[in-house]
């Protein structure tokens, strides 16, 4: 399906007074003052997001959101993506959100009011695969007990609450028998261990040692996890799409700034012509990808059940786009490209963390494939 590509009214404004707000609060600099302090995000900016409404940008007015919808949740994680401003945005907002749509009101308010963290435990390999679940959750009587490991949990160190994935019946494998855990970050016999990253920001590993679920944590179903799951799985992917497209941006913006300003032989090496295909092949590449992804964005609106393939191919696209944008920043910038004191490195490694977060390239390229029957 491909619905309309065209943006509205509300997200032109909505683009236009997120790339203001971050371009003064939230600017590359910022990313390296984190970086430098040992801080994977800045819980000053993440306040300020919450009260100019982006947490809530998923949730209905009477949890205290706005609801407008998945392709302006991307068109956020896109200019957040081209500043590289780090958040818990995707976990929480967007696919803590989009999982608990039917819960309480009281969970839903919390993440509207940015007073709670979400983390999404659902790897347990190098590589996605939700279906791979082994994490076990034993029943007993109406309360359950997990235990197992979680790995390159997204937001896991600074969660208040994580949504976890456990295994209640069927095959390691299958997605019949699973069911989706939402329980306090602080519950014994759960704890978090730090990983480093890259791209300095908020990875950890998740060890479950007999930690005591009841009824009331369950999302949805019993054994029907997978159905609470993976509406949510598309969500952060499509909003992850858009980040790295925001990534892409931003890495071509500095590479054609200077081609403009760096001199060789008594010319800016921007009207070398060779340096002039590869920057308008570059340009091009970027422009069908934010097609991509803003036609994700829509079907996620509109028929998220249907959401998969376009889902993928904006993921698919995006891992591919970023990578390029990245890798001709650093050969266009020549030698300085592969310094700390330069930015364009900080581009690259977030590139390559957001290809592999959620499903790399072979992960949505194969969806696609098996959806197509390929």
């Amino acid at each position: 399906m491909v619905a309309s590509l065209i943006p509205t009214e509300d997200e032109v404004m909505l683009r236009d007074a997120a790339r203001g707000f971050l371009t003064e609060s939230s600017p590359v600099t910022a990313f390296r003052a984190n970086r430098d302090a040992d801080r994977t995000y800045d819980p000053g900016l993440w306040k300020e997001m919450a009260q100019m409404g982006w947490t809530g940008v998923l949730l209905p007015e009477e949890a205290g959101g706005s609801d407008m919808g998945h392709r302006a949740a991307g068109i956020l994680s896109e200019e957040m993506g081209e500043v590289l401003a780090a958040s818990p945005f995707i976990s929480t907002a967007v696919m803590a959100a989009t999982a608990l749509k039917g819960a309480a009101n009281d969970r839903l308010a919390a993440i509207a009011s940015g007073e709670a963290i979400y983390a999404l435990a659902v790897d347990e390999r190098p590589k996605h695969g939700p279906a791979r679940t082994a994490l076990a959750a034993e029943k007993s009587g109406n309360a359950f007990t997990l235990s197992g490991r979680k790995v390159f949990v997204a937001d896991g160190g600074a969660a208040t609450r994580v949504l976890v994935l456990a295994r209640t019946g069927g095959s390691v494998g299958e997605t019949e028998g699973l069911t989706l855990f939402d329980i306090d970050a602080s519950r014994a016999g759960l704890t978090r261990t730090g990983k480093h990253t890259v791209d300095e920001r908020d990875h950890a590993q998740l060890d479950f040692d007999n930690v005591a679920a009841t009824g009331d944590d369950v999302v949805g179903e019993v054994d029907g996890g997978w159905a609470a799951i993976a509406t949510a799985l598309n969500a952060g992917q499509a909003a992850l799409s858009a980040e790295l497209l925001g990534v892409s941006a931003g890495a071509f913006g500095m590479t054609t700034g200077y081609l403009k300003e760096r001199k060789q032989f008594g010319r800016t090496i921007g009207s070398f012509q060779a340096l002039q295909h590869r920057a308008a092949h570059l340009f091009a590449e970027i422009e069908i990808t934010a097609s991509a992804i803003a036609n994700a964005g829509r079907v996620m609106d509109e028929t998220p059940e249907d959401a998969d393939i376009a889902v993928s191919i904006a993921k698919a696209r995006a891992t591919q786009t970023a990578k390029l944008a990245v890798s001709e920043g650093v050969q266009m910038h020549g030698g300085i490209g592969m310094t700390d004191e330069f930015d364009m490195g900080f581009f690259m490694k977030r590139a390559r963390v957001g290809a592999e977060w959620l499903g790399d390239y072979g992960y949505h390229a194969n969806r696609v494939a098996r959806a197509r029957g390929f």
